[in-house]
């Protein structure tokens, strides 16, 4: 056995162990599934749930992964209001119904990503979230020829990959102010009236909606008494 009797060798001896053990910590950690790396974007990369309050806008979104029967009757009303919308479709969806993907397009709405599949983002690693997002994209731009600018995950669920991946892939993440909650039994159009027109603050909000029969009964009185607040309804890019 070897005994070093010098304090300065003892010294330098404990702190190169020390930077040994922190060099491997570090390694360790940031080798699992990339966490360190990817939890620096939760903190600075936020989902949006309001835009500008200053302004006099509010957006209306309608994520798209089904519904396609109902989305006629509501082009009809935005068109005859004269109300440009941003609707979020999944890719799935757009490549099985090209030609209403395609009237949405040609009547002037904006287009955001609603991932490829509607899924649980929550629970998909960083390559999962990465891939459906561009999966979306791939079809998206086959028909707007231009890349969407917002991403709507599937029922607001979201992980620190999820806001990663569409960072990394030039989105801006998108959830609601107001929500219709359409999709629910028993959610008739007065009661999605009263979901949004009872809310105390509209301006700067997103209001969330889906294709369904009573959300198309409701959107002309909702954008009437809206209106009549002193609102203009129109797209995500209105309101940041």
């Amino acid at each position: 056995m070897i005994i070093v009797t010098n304090r300065k060798t003892i010294v330098l001896a404990i702190s190169v162990i020390l930077v040994v053990i922190l060099a491997i910590t570090a390694f360790v950690f940031g080798r699992s599934s990339g966490t360190a790396q990817v939890m620096s974007y939760e903190q600075v990369v936020k989902p949006i749930d309001r835009g500008n309050t200053d302004n006099n806008y509010i957006a209306f979104t309608c994520n798209v992964d089904w519904g396609n029967e109902v989305i006629p009757e509501m082009l009809e009303v935005l068109r005859e209001k004269e109300v440009k919308i941003t609707f979020f479709v999944t890719g799935r969806w757009a490549k099985t119904f090209p030609e209403i993907f395609q009237t949405i397009i040609d009547e002037g709405h904006e287009i955001g990503s609603h991932g490829y599949q509607h899924l649980n983002y929550s629970t998909m690693n960083l390559q999962q979230n990465l891939d459906e997002i561009q999966r979306a994209e791939n079809v998206i731009m086959e028909y707007t020829k231009v890349k969407p600018k917002y991403f709507a995950p599937p029922s607001g669920a979201y992980n620190e990959y999820t806001l990663t991946a569409a960072d990394q892939l030039g989105y801006q993440t998108i959830l609601w102010t107001m929500d219709t909650i359409d999709w629910r039994t028993g959610s008739t159009k007065d009661i999605i009236l009263k979901r949004i027109l009872d809310k105390e603050e509209h301006k700067g909000g997103i209001v969330l909606m889906h294709p369904m029969a009573e959300t198309a009964k409701a959107l002309p009185e909702l954008i009437d008494a809206l209106r009549a607040k002193g609102l203009e309804i129109g797209r995500v890019s209105d309101v940041l």
